[in-house]
């Protein structure tokens, strides 16, 4: 009850950031899952956490509805009609998202924007849609006040796409979040050149290696949330994940860590993991009630269950701390780092998990960005900041060797020098070298712009300022962005020059 009389009395939260609060706190109350006490031991130690879900599982954490077929055949239950016009369009999507769930009670996916928009902007002229997507665009920033929320270009070239570029440019918002899906194969240079140049003023888009990530799933792929790589049509019943910073404090040794601590944490959580699918699916009701499954905009076979892995980094250095060895830095930690990796994904491919058809009943593992509350546990499978190589090359290398086993979604990110947006054609050459490596996911932000990448999501440095003053900001990734900036060190990322 103290936990609910701060948040109502709280002067720090919005209104709404009150309600969603409460409504966590109420499910939290819920005590309907069967976790044994060595699970349970795991999740005190830090070495598992379910990244705030609840204890009572009524929606799945991650959605993405068709928006295509939706845009096609409208919704009855909505009461829309398949739009005609591009007004209509912005209209119908703009109702739609209010009406689809995930983990942060807002959409995370708001589709390939410039697919759905591009068949609707023959008749019109440039300025006539940018003042058109302007408002649209507004409209989300100001509204969906979470940026773990994603929007698609790509890979195909578009005037919409183009125009996206253009007008995001201008209005330096945090929502959505936007990644191209590049394959030199099928993008234009100019077009990528458009997105990174735009990245380097609005840190948005972030570039997705297309050939890589549509290798993962029979049907289409989108990007959602951060940069979570997931089936349209459906999307994830929950991410848990292995924190694996704690989970070294705990060995004895690195043999102790390898032959029993691991095995044992990573069977925990798969177990922890089916009990929340099992209580989501059979007995929420979701799938039997939600209008986006009765009229085909999602389906349960196109779900899946993510396998958060984080704190790599710290892991190895921690279990190698005798010898100084550190990760990105020394062979034997990276040695190491790749034994855990593969383990992990050993694992992975003969854990059983329940009702994920389109995974052939498997989890499906990814690097998980981090939590506010971490401190010393760097993102996923990143080189933490501060002891980055000094050759950006170096860096990019050691990435591709890492991003080979995660599946639905791992990234890096970049601090560029302001000289970078003069030869934006020089990034999108160090993109290519990259992808071709095996690097699946890169973003870009300039030195001194106020936006700026936390570990995946988009928040202002200004209005970290106004909430470390003690001021209500209107995007509740603000809250979270401040003391992950400061408690891992963002601003000391290096700076890299092309």
């Amino acid at each position: 009850m103290n936990q609910v009389l701060e948040i109502i009395t709280s002067q720090a939260l919005t209104y709404e950031q009150k309600v969603l609060s409460l409504a966590h706190a109420a499910e939290d109350t819920q005590d309907v899952l069967e976790i044994p006490e060595r699970t349970k031991y795991f999740m005190e130690k830090g070495a598992i956490n379910n990244l705030f879900e609840g204890n009572a599982p009524y929606r799945p954490r991650y959605i993405m509805p068709d928006y295509e077929k939706y845009v096609k055949n409208g919704s009855e239950f909505l009461g829309v009609e398949p739009p005609q016009t591009f007004d209509e369009l912005l209209t119908s999507l703009q109702i739609i998202y209010h009406h689809v769930p995930s983990i942060t009670s807002f959409p995370v996916y708001l589709g390939n924007l410039d697919k759905l928009m591009d068949p609707f902007i023959t008749e019109l002229s440039d300025e006539e849609v940018k003042k058109k997507l302007k408002l649209f665009l507004n409209f989300l920033d100001r509204t969906i006040t979470d940026s773990f929320c994603h929007a698609n270009l790509g890979p195909e070239d578009s005037r919409a796409g183009r125009l996206i570029l253009e007008v995001e440019r201008e209005l330096q918002n945090a929502v959505p979040n936007f990644t191209i899906k590049y394959d030199p194969e099928i993008t234009p240079d100019s077009y990528a050149e458009a997105a990174v140049y735009t990245s380097l003023f609005c840190a948005n888009p972030a570039i997705c290696n297309h050939k890589l990530n549509s290798q993962v799933y029979t049907t289409d792929y989108g990007i959602s949330s951060c940069y979570n790589i997931l089936p349209i049509g459906g999307g994830a019943f929950t991410l848990t994940r292995l924190t694996l910073t704690e989970l070294a404090k705990l060995a004895e040794s690195k043999e102790h860590f390898l032959k029993e601590l691991l095995p044992e944490c990573m069977e925990a959580m798969g177990n922890y993991m089916n009990e929340r699918v099992r209580f989501l699916v059979e007995e929420s009701g979701f799938f039997e009630s939600s209008f986006l499954v009765k009229e085909g905009l999602i389906s349960l076979d196109n779900f899946v269950g993510m396998y958060g892995i984080t704190g790599l980094a710290e892991c190895v250095n921690t279990l190698l701390k005798d010898s100084g060895k550190r990760y990105g830095h020394d062979a034997e930690a990276d040695d190491l780092a790749e034994e855990i990796m593969n383990q992990i994904d050993q694992f992975l491919g003969e854990f059983k998990a329940v009702h994920s058809k389109i995974s052939n009943g498997r989890f499906m593992s990814h690097a998980q960005v981090g939590l506010d509350s971490d401190f010393g546990v760097t993102s996923g499978v990143r080189i933490p900041v501060g002891d980055e190589p000094d050759s950006f090359y170096d860096h990019l290398r050691h990435s591709a060797r890492f991003h080979k086993t995660i599946k639905t979604g791992v990234g890096d990110i970049f601090s560029m020098e302001t000289t970078a947006r003069n030869n934006p054609a020089a990034v999108v050459d160090i993109v290519k070298g990259a992808f071709q490596l095996g690097v699946k996911y890169l973003s870009f932000y300039e030195k001194n712009e106020d936006l700026v990448r936390i570990t995946g999501y988009l928040v202002k440095r200004s209005e970290m300022e106004k909430y470390r003053n003690g001021e209500a900001v209107i995007q509740n990734t603000t809250q979270l962005g401040a003391p992950n900036y400061d408690n891992n060190r963002l601003a000391e990322r290096k700076v890299r020059t092309v």
